[in-house]
């Protein structure tokens, strides 16, 4: 990239990122996620009750459902706040590229989940504190719950670059997030395949496979597949692209 490209680009993630600070959405957001993250493993996972002080399934197992009604409410308003106000049209004919503006919204928005991950370490410190936990599934946790969060994320701004609405795009996100979630969720696989005739496990395994549930939870195991984390970047890079085409079609 250009120096004109990056600084483009960076001017509208300053411009994005203090919009939430600026607004109750960032402070919201992160307390309902911190909430959520930190409270299930003690309530329902009895993290403190089990010798076993693994984070794997007792609390990044939570992760994915918490990012699929979350993540669209970060994103939803990436472009669709920008039909609101009517100024999608303005800065669509700035001296930004579509592209510089998509990756400073999106980096934007990411940086939201940076942080709401970042104040999670009270947790970790608490397993750290009870035992010795291998510090492997933890890292590697870290990695996918952050992916995980940026797929959902870069699904929510392309549909949000469609709809005009942020409701309709709350609900369309947060519909695909489930979706696509199920569609690879151990439990929900295994129930499949032992209902369907054995000639159909196999294409039950291969759409099982697009699911972000099933990437999310091989990554979470400590074992850094690249496999793993080039899928969450091709989807986010796709999701990103459509974002891209559709925001042309509207500059067009």
């Amino acid at each position: 990239m250009r120096n004109r490209d990056i600084q483009n680009t960076v001017a509208v993630f300053k411009r994005e990122f203090l919009a939430y600070f600026n607004s109750p959405v960032l402070y919201v957001i992160v307390v309902i996620f911190l909430l959520a993250a930190t409270g299930f493993p003690f309530f329902f996972s009895r993290i403190l009750d089990s010798e076993d002080v693994s984070l794997t399934e007792r609390f990044f197992v939570w992760h994915p459902w918490i990012y699929t009604v979350l993540a669209p409410a970060v994103g939803m308003r990436l472009w669709s706040e920008e039909h609101r106000l009517g100024t999608i049209e303005l800065l669509l004919t700035m001296p930004v590229s579509p592209w510089q503006a998509i990756l400073g919204k999106f980096f934007a928005a990411s940086c939201v989940w940076l942080i709401g991950l970042t104040l999670t370490f009270p947790i970790v410190w608490t397993v750290c504190y009870l035992g010795d936990p291998d510090m492997g599934p933890v890292i590697s946790g870290y990695i996918a719950s952050y992916l995980y969060a940026l797929a959902c994320l870069s699904v929510t701004c392309a549909v949000s670059a469609i709809t005009r609405s942020q409701v309709v795009c709350f609900i369309v996100s947060v519909a695909f997030c489930i979706v696509i979630a199920l569609i690879g969720d151990p439990g929900v696989t295994q129930t499949i395949v032992s209902t369907t005739p054995s000639w159909a496990e196999g294409l039950v395994r291969f759409v099982s496979y697009f699911s972000f549930m099933d990437h999310f939870y091989e990554l979470t195991k400590g074992i850094f597949v690249f496999r793993d984390v080039l899928y969450f970047l091709s989807v986010i890079v796709v999701t990103l692209f459509i974002t891209n085409q559709a925001l042309r079609a509207k500059r067009a």
